[in-house]
């Protein structure tokens, strides 16, 4: 995994270009540690790139910006893990090879198929690719959207960049979106498409941009996707399919010439991970953890029983109230984009990146995919509930009940009306009176943004499904996960979301793939004797601090919430009497910060 930048401008001089870049790039340093990389063409107007964070291939025939053929050339992020196979096919057609990463192995697959190749990439990339001969410049970003990859585009050019924060840096006024704030505090985070950043869009995960320079005209296509089906109806092919596919994924996803390490937190996810890969790599495994003093979020009782049961090396680290206040403003500086969640991510990156580990394999996904969350027992109800009139849903809006008056959100239209109903932080309600701005303002702006597919055709828990992955998961989970591990030089590496995997889970007949005394029983039962009882027994935790105790107690928020206005003061003291959720408080901390920067 990297940071890359790029910029191609007909309308400004080439050396303001790599000016540009080299600031956008300078802001991402913490992304790729390892070293950095410039290819310049100023006959193109064009600078493409990049940071280093080295994984595979350390030696210098790694650097990027990488070139092929003496036509193509690209900047890279991400990791392919079924290069070596690639690499292999390729090579018959006669195909020549310098090194063994798997940046070459793109730029021979894009000579070979063109944009075709793209879809025979399995793993977790956003890269920017030029042809030299055509003049024509590729975005692409992976089917699963695991890595971020934003841009925008002008009547004379293109610019691309990692993060967010490097836009600042590229030489256009961008303005900052009207909507963000009503969507983070809607959501608990801003969906895609929407950025912080009017005139700034992410790259549509599974999609390719292709920009012609000659007429700087631009079109978007998709290359991959994912869609539901009922082809696999037994339950023992589906048992053995997921049992031999995650098997395989997380053994692919361990590839690297560096360090590696698994998440344990000690739920059912991160223990079957830890468990295939020990199995792999016992004498090199790293596993890391993290616990607390608070018993009621420690997880070190489980996290312990693998430990004792794999042997294999492991590092626990006790984080305590006085670390976390101490490192509380750095986190939030380091956020990309306003998310109310990812702290956790933080801290566990970090404690990963002080082992000397450069990549480390997460359980993201796992939920998503197997029905892991309360809104798949929720959704049938929700969407009843959803039939009643306007009149009804509106009624209870101002109810002090949370449950009641998210009613008011069913009257949106679709999933998105279903998913702030089930996972919505303010009400419109709220919102306005946060805002400053009126009840319609804020509907208008859920309404127009974003807008999502019809997803009514699909069984409801398929529904749920696909709403945890494309909305929960992608904007918050992945973006925080990518973020917050790269402000440390590290990758998370996420083998629920391989694309083998995905295809089968999502081939299940849903009475199947969610049948079982417990969620993710599916899950359960491809590795029941694998693991310890106790493992799958357990009750369910969610990845979590004692949050509202310490920000309760945090002299940062207080002194932040000093200086706010009189209803972010009001929910401040909602919160203190234990009447607001403390990610509710989050996204006001990230408000308030933002206006006070």
């Amino acid at each position: 995994m990297c940071r890359i930048a790029g910029k191609i401008d007909r309308s400004i001089p080439f050396e303001t270009i790599r000016q540009q870049v080299d600031h956008m790039c300078d802001l991402q340093r913490h992304g790729g540690p390892d070293g950095e990389g410039r290819y310049v063409s100023p006959e193109d107007q064009l600078v493409l790139g990049h940071r280093r964070l080295a994984l595979i291939e350390l030696s210098a025939l790694g650097h990027q910006p990488m070139h092929y053929r003496d036509r193509y050339v690209i900047t890279f992020n991400g990791e392919i893990y079924n290069y070596k196979e690639l690499r292999t096919e390729l090579k018959k057609e006669g195909y020549e090879f310098h090194a063994h990463s798997d940046t070459e192995v793109v730029l021979a697959a894009f000579a070979r198929w063109n944009t075709q190749g793209f879809s025979r990439l399995q793993g977790m990339f956003a890269f920017a690719l030029w042809d030299r001969q055509e003049k024509e410049l590729f975005l692409v970003r992976d089917a699963a959207g695991i890595k971020p990859l934003y841009y925008h585009l002008s009547d004379t050019g293109l610019e691309f960049a990692s993060e967010i924060r490097a836009f600042s840096y590229s030489g256009h006024r961008h303005v900052e979106s009207k909507e963000w704030p009503v969507l983070q505090l809607a959501y608990g985070h801003i969906p895609e498409p929407v950025t912080t950043l009017s005139n700034v869009r992410p790259l549509h995960k599974g999609c390719f941009l292709k920009y012609k320079a000659a007429t700087a005209t631009t079109s978007l296509q998709s290359f991959s996707f994912y869609t539901f089906s009922e082809k696999i109806t037994s339950r023992g092919q589906a048992v053995s399919d997921t049992k031999n596919n995650f098997e395989k994924a997380v053994t692919g996803h361990l590839l690297s010439d560096a360090p590696i390490g698994v998440f344990l937190s000690g739920g059912v996810d991160s223990s079957i991970i830890t468990n295939i890969a020990a199995a792999t790599q016992q004498e090199h495994l790293n596993t890391l953890s993290l616990y607390f003093n608070e018993e009621a979020f420690s997880e070190k009782r489980y996290q312990d029983i693998l430990i004792e049961k794999l042997q294999c090396r492991s590092s626990q680290h006790l984080l305590v109230e006085q670390e976390f206040e101490a490192s509380f403003a750095t986190i939030l500086d380091d956020m990309d984009m306003p998310s109310c969640d990812g702290i956790n991510t933080w801290f566990i990156s970090k404690h990963a990146a002080k082992q000397g580990l450069k990549a480390v394999l997460s359980g993201i996904g796992g939920d998503e995919l197997f029905g892991g969350y309360p809104s798949f027992g929720r959704i049938a109800t929700a969407k009843k509930l959803q039939r009643l009139p306007d009149a009804v849903l509106n009624a209870g809006k101002r109810n002090s009940n949370k449950r009641v008056s998210r009613l008011a959100y069913l009257q949106l239209e679709g999933i998105k009306g279903l998913y702030l109903f089930l996972r919505g932080q303010f009400t419109p309600i709220q919102i306005a009176t946060q805002l400053g701005c009126t009840e319609k303002e804020v509907w208008d702006t859920l309404e127009s943004t974003p807008v999502f597919p019809v997803t009514d055709s699909l069984a409801p828990k398929n529904e749920a499904s696909w709403m945890e992955m494309n909305l929960y998961m992608q904007n918050q989970l992945l973006r925080d996960a990518d973020v917050m591990s790269m402000a440390h030089g590290l990758e998370i590496r996420v083998p629920f979301l391989d694309d083998t995997l995905i295809r089968q889970t999502c081939s299940i007949a849903p009475e199947v793939k969610y049948a079982g005394e417990h969620p993710k029983q599916l899950l359960i039962d491809a590795f029941r004797t694998d693991l310890p009882d106790a493992i799958f027994n357990r009750k369910k935790m969610g990845f979590s601090f004692p949050f509202t105790e310490w920000l309760g107690n945090s002299e940062y928020v207080k002194e932040l919430m000093a200086g706010s206005e009189k209803n972010t003061q009001l929910n401040y003291q909602k919160f203190r009497s234990g009447n607001l959720h403390w990610s509710n408080l989050m996204s006001l901390i990230l408000l308030r910060k933002r206006k006070a920067a």
